[in-house]
């Protein structure tokens, strides 16, 4: 039976996002399942057809150019990583064009790295690229850029989880779908016979953690912790999340006819606008500032801006106008922010009264290290 919540939430999402894991797509010996992905194409582009947005965010590639390259084993040096994932990724998108076009669908093929949604003018061009895309009624297919990610610490998103999760963001109201090969969260492991299915979380807590018992294989990368981060999220800026198991090739077709099928996470109602989505969530951190208890109740409590009396720390390479992760004494962080001084400013000016700037620095500056308009709360 259709659930009325499921159902209003279809109905106010302005776009669907769609994540499926290598584990979903692919056989034991990372061939591709063609008929899977017959199936997956089919439901994405019924709901097409009813005029509802469809993002879909695909893995595969690096196990399709293992199926194709005959490997048991991923490869662990990077350079056979992204030519692998090079060849991969042409069988890919050729798989789902050719299902596509029984449906008359056009296909948008969309490889991006972590810096492309760090770097504010790219992140903006991906937004109006992908928005484009789904006016003219096509179908974005959305992978990392494997082959051209070099410096995994800084440009890898570690799995598509989190690249499918930055993409949702670019969206004001959305549903993001998570396909995996498990039923949803469980209140434990889900091997063992008395953990029971968390149909629906209504609000956030550090204890979904506690309950992840992470189960990957040598075809993914990521696990239930990655999908918790993503609807963390995604539900902390106004969208919700779904996390259920696509080895049913049936899943996809319940959710969209609103059925109770795995995991719902709620939106927690904090609209968040697009920049302010950009500043806590897609951008790469340049620097860190360390707070006193104070200062770290002012921002996280008051949404007052920091001053530079609150700073007892400061480290990282940023200049003016760089990201910086806001942190308290303990190291836990509470926000991210774009900063008026640099790391040398900041650590002449660290705990210093806002009239003392101008005679230290000798130059009439900001008041504020980072002002709140600036500055966007992560937890």
């Amino acid at each position: 039976m259709p659930s009325l919540l499921r159902d209003e939430i279809l109905k106010i999402s302005d776009v669907i996002v769609v994540k499926v894991g290598t584990n979903v797509l692919t056989y034991a010996n990372g061939l591709l399942n063609e008929e899977r992905i017959a199936q997956l194409t089919n439901d994405l582009c019924r709901m097409i057809a009813l005029k509802k947005r469809i993002v879909l965010v695909s893995s595969g590639a690096v196990g399709a150019g293992m199926g194709r390259l005959g490997l048991t084993e991923r490869p662990t040096e990077l350079a056979q990583l992204q030519a692998v994932a090079a060849i991969g990724q042409g069988k890919l998108i050729e798989t789902y064009e050719r299902f596509l076009n029984d449906h008359e669908v056009h296909s948008a093929q969309v490889l991006l790295t972590a810096d492309d949604l760090s770097n504010r003018k790219r992140y903006l061009n991906a937004r109006n690229t992908i928005r484009t895309i789904l006016d003219y009624g096509a179908l974005p297919i959305i992978n990392e850029n494997d082959a051209v990610s070099v410096d995994e610490l800084r440009t890898t998103f570690g799995d598509n989880d989190r690249l499918a999760s930055l993409v949702a963001n670019l969206f004001e109201t959305p549903l993001l779908i998570l396909l995996t090969d498990v039923d949803g969260l469980f209140d434990g492991d889900p091997g063992h016979p008395q953990a029971k299915l968390i149909p629906v979380v209504e609000h956030w807590s550090p204890d979904l953690l506690k309950m992840v018992a992470d189960k990957r294989s040598s075809r993914s990368k990521g696990g239930m912790s990655s999908k918790l981060k993503a609807a963390k999220m995604i539900t902390g800026s106004g969208g919700n999340v779904i996390i259920a198991n696509g080895d049913n090739p049936e899943t996809l077709g319940n959710l969209f006819a609103a059925q109770e099928v795995g995991t719902i996470f709620l939106t927690q109602n904090h609209f968040l606008t697009a920049r302010k989505r950009w500043l806590g969530f897609a951008v790469r951190v340049e620097g860190t500032l360390v707070l006193d208890e104070g200062a770290a109740e002012a921002v996280h409590k008051k949404g007052k801006s920091l001053l530079p009396i609150g700073i007892i720390d400061a480290d990282g390479t940023f200049e003016k106008g760089g990201i910086v992760s806001i942190i308290d004494r303990s190291g836990k962080e509470i926000a991210r922010g774009l900063t008026n001084y640099g790391l040398k400013e900041v650590l002449l000016i660290r705990g210093k009264k806002t009239s003392e700037i101008q005679k230290i620095l000798g130059t009439t500056g900001y008041a504020e290290v980072v002002h709140r308009d600036n500055l966007q709360l992560v937890d």
